[in-house]
């Protein structure tokens, strides 16, 4: 019953003209930048964070988590019409979506999608409804010993689930903890590693190193490996499935979901993995597992599902402890933290509105996805027409303009492009930025709360081993790091990168 009335305070608030509008406007923002390749749903949020300044802060995260969840969405268009995932949790959709298209099924390969995507977030929302009250209620016993712990494990799951070499994820890390750093010492008031430039004394803003990273990082590496994008049909019909297609998509969307909604709420690439993941399940227990790769329907249905329901769950160590698990909800801490909210477990009891307004806010916005897609199609195809070259100068404008009215500094314009150079040379040296982006978010948080732990217990280093939870989260990061070091967990991790994106 306590549930029942939460959710109807949380239909109250997002059933408001004005959040339903921009719940519309950002699942509509989600699906263009999802459709579009070489933007992506951070560098989306990154640029936008300056036009939520405006808004209350539920109608602005209503906005922001339309943007993330309507991007994994609208990947799915261009892997099946073009063969170009438009976001990377959607490059496995590439495998059977586009041979779909080329066998004239690219309707019914769009409507898998939107089924598998609509019936995944619906699930994952009540998973959200159901778990994130209990979790918090358990995350209000935290200290400072449980959640420095807690911020360790999450960066050290980043490390293990990200693309590539260890050492490049551990060394983006260290390099993510060391840029936290800079700025003015809370305790002491002196400023650390600004070298003299008085631009530095406040730190670097979040969205200045997201932006570069992600946006202009993006930008560069797609003007140099811009590819011809043919479009297989710009007229779709037929996008009702057959009775056959339905029979062989519910058991794929079903595992799909439950895939997506465990793996999202994992720190760094869930919803990836649980894409991935779904896919190399589908291959060994489906019966047409020979058509893999030659246009099953169960090879879109089921990646489809997983990443919408991951995109989704990510959300529970957001609302539920404050803990980012993805470089767009490390995005989302931070609009929370300029609106003046403080995430973390306290949310639930001190914005309930907020909270519960996110969760109904979902399953309206996936709604909007199927009553926004179907008849749109066809503007989606020609979007994917556009040249890159005619997209990119209006994409850094704004990167520029955004980035610009944040402190009116010209200063942190430079930066950014400065990170996107870096962002650039680090896809060349293939170093993931995305454990970077969670550690320099949760840098400064670790600091705040190992410094606390430490004056509570007087300076005794052992707090964090005596202390149940936090000795349990420390022997899971403990764990989680030796697994990686396995031979044979390293190769499984490896080849299932490859093989999606292969």
């Amino acid at each position: 019953m306590e549930l029942l009335n939460h959710l109807v305070l949380g239909l109250q608030t997002a059933a408001t003209l004005a959040n339903l509008f921009y719940c519309f406007v950002g699942v509509f923002l989600g699906t263009a930048v999802g459709v579009l390749p070489g933007l992506g749903p951070t560098a989306t949020i990154a640029m936008l964070l300056p036009v939520t300044f405006v808004l209350p802060p539920v109608t602005a995260l209503i906005m922001l988590a339309g943007i993330y969840y309507g991007s994994q969405y609208g990947g799915s268009t261009t892997s099946i019409l073009v063969n170009l995932p438009g976001e990377a949790a959607s490059v496995v959709t590439t495998l059977d979506g586009y041979q779909m298209a080329k066998q004239g099924r690219a309707g019914p390969a769009l409507a898998a999608s939107a089924i598998g995507s609509f019936f995944a977030g619906t699930v994952a929302t009540f998973l959200i409804a159901g778990f994130g009250p209990p979790l918090a209620a358990v995350a209000l016993k935290f200290g400072p010993a449980e959640f420095f712990s807690l911020m360790v494990l999450g960066l050290v799951a980043s490390v293990v689930l990200a693309q590539g070499s260890l050492l490049h994820a551990i060394g983006m890390v260290v390099l993510g903890l060391l840029l936290g750093l800079i700025g003015t010492d809370v305790n002491s008031g002196t400023q650390r590693f600004s070298f003299g430039i008085y631009e530095l004394a406040d730190g670097i803003g979040f969205v200045t190193v997201a932006m570069g990273m992600f946006g202009l990082g993006e930008i560069i590496r797609n003007l140099e490996n811009e590819e011809e994008r043919a479009v297989m049909i710009t007229k779709i019909t037929g996008l009702w499935p057959t009775r056959e297609d339905f029979k062989r998509m519910v058991a794929p969307i079903l595992r799909g979901t439950i895939i997506g909604s465990a793996l999202g709420i994992l720190p760094g690439s869930g919803s990836i993995l649980g894409s991935f993941a779904a896919y190399s399940i589908e291959k060994k227990v489906s019966k047409n597992r020979a058509q893999f790769g030659k246009g099953a329907i169960e090879g879109v249905a089921a990646p489809e599902s997983a990443n919408n329901a991951g995109a989704q769950t990510s959300f529970i160590p957001l609302l539920t402890l404050g803990i980012p698990s993805n470089p767009v909800s490390a995005l989302m801490v931070g609009a929370m933290i300029i609106h003046g909210i403080q995430p973390g477990p306290s949310v639930i009891n001190e914005q309930p509105a907020l909270f519960w307004g996110m969760i109904v806010s979902m399953w309206i916005g996936n709604l909007f996805l199927v009553i926004l897609n179907y008849p749109l199609i066809g503007m989606w195809v020609r979007m994917i027409m556009i040249p890159y070259q005619h997209l990119y100068p209006g994409i850094l404008v704004f990167c520029g303009i955004g980035v610009f009215s944040l402190k009116n500094t010209e200063f942190d314009v430079y930066l950014m492009a400065l990170f996107g150079a870096l962002g650039y040379l680090f896809s060349k040296l293939g170093c993931e930025p995305a454990p970077m982006l969670l550690a320099f978010i949760l840098g400064p948080l670790m600091e705040e709360y190992l410094r606390r732990a430490m004056l509570l217990s007087r300076g005794n280093p052992w707090v964090f081993v005596q202390r149940p939870i936090s000795a349990t989260l420390l022997g899971l990061a403990v764990l989680a790091m030796c697994s990686v070091l396995i031979p044979a967990f390293s190769k499984t991790r490896e080849e299932v990168f490859v093989e999606g994106s292969g």
